[in-house]
Parts: structure tokens; sequence; C-alpha cells
């Protein structure tokens, strides 16, 4: 299956790629390097295709559970102060270009707040990507008035955030959260007294199996 957000980048390719291809051969390949550019384009198409999968995976069911919003590899646990959760700690999770770079939302929720901030372009594994790059910062709050965070970060290659929460919408865990287009990284922000942590740094994680941990 492909993600929806492939679209904008697929459908153009393909066109380009028919087009190139039928110039080569109309030419009498005449032109050379338009095979070299066909097969550049296809290059591309391939990677684009492996980039934008996203298999049919369903929710693990672990009711009192938080998911994994996203697959990666955990790189940092920290302890943070939050304008909205307070007292906290910061999961953060790095995404290279092989993950699957669909967001879903890790618990049953309300939208709180969905903002976007513009800024840098740093890797995505370098920590100061959180608070430096451009970035969507979405607070949630549980059904026990507990809140939460998500953040959705942009990296050297990603130019682009897709958010879909909006202020006090009702989401459940498993909805489709957004999507970031190549290298990214997403942050979870939890109550450091309230939440138990149950991953570590260095481990991998899938989004909707993965438990992050769980509100205690």
């Amino acid at each position: 299956m492909i993600a929806k957000e492939g679209r904008v980048i697929l459908i153009p390719t393909c066109i380009i790629l028919i087009i190139g291809a039928f110039a080569y051969f109309y030419l009498d390949n005449s032109f050379a390097w338009l095979k070299y550019a066909n097969y550049s384009v296809l290059s591309f198409l391939l990677f684009s295709l492996y980039f934008f999968r996203e298999p049919n995976r369903e929710v693990v069911n672990l009711s009192d559970q938080m998911l994994s919003p996203a697959d990666g590899k955990v790189v940092q646990i920290i302890d943070i102060d939050d304008p909205e959760v307070g007292s906290a700690q910061q999961i953060s999770i790095f995404l290279s270009v092989f993950n699957i770079h669909s967001q879903f939302v890790p618990i049953d929720s309300k939208v709180l707040s969905s903002e976007y901030f513009p800024g840098k372009y740093l890797m995505a594994f370098n920590h100061k990507a959180s608070d430096k790059n451009e970035r969507t910062s979405i607070a949630f709050e549980i059904s026990n008035g507990e809140k939460y965070r998500v953040k959705q970060i942009a990296g050297f290659i990603a130019r682009r955030i897709l958010n879909y929460m909006q202020p006090n919408q009702k989401v459940v865990k498993g909805e489709r959260l957004g999507f970031i287009r190549f290298g990214s990284r997403v942050d979870i922000v939890v109550p450091k007294t309230k939440f138990e942590i149950n991953v570590k740094v260095g481990q991998k994680v899938k989004a909707n199996l993965t438990s992050i941990g769980k509100f205690v």
C-alpha cells in the first residue's frame, strides 16, 4: 500500500518518466543523455515507491498503553519543562529515510492545541533539532485529564510536515496524525511523575505496535 501523501511526488514522476521514455524512443535514440536521465527518474521513482510504502498494520490491543506514534529508533530520553505538560520527560524517535513516515495517535485523546513553528533543517538525529527545526507541536489530553504532547520535526532533507490534528478534535489510538516527507524526528512529551516509560535509548519502535509506556 502507498501512503496518500506520496501522490504529489509519485504521479508527476511517473508522467515525467513516460514522457522521457517516449521522447527517447521517438527520437530514435539520437539523444543518449535521455537514456541516463530516464534511468535517474526511474531510480527516484523506485526510491519514492519504497519511501511512501505504508503496510496495512492493525493497532495492537493494549488498552492502557500509549503506543509509539512513529516507526524509528529511540535516540534520546530527557527531562524537560513543558508549558502544557509541566515537569516532563521527552522521548525522541529518529526516522531514517528507510522508515515508514506516517504518524499515528498514540492513545485515545482530545486535541488541545496544534501549532506550527518555522525553523532550521538540522540533521534529525541532532538533539538541537527538537527546538530549532521546522516542527509542529500537538498537545493532547486523555480521559483522566492527563496531558501529553507529540512533536513532528523536519530533518535535513524533509521540507514538508503534514499535520491532521485540529483543536477540540477527539481522536482514537491508531488514527492518522500526520506525515513527514523524508528523514525526520518525532518527540513524545509525557508527565515525569505520572507516566511509566517502557522504552529505552537505542530501541527500535514501530507505530501502533510498540508500547511507549502508560499513565500511572
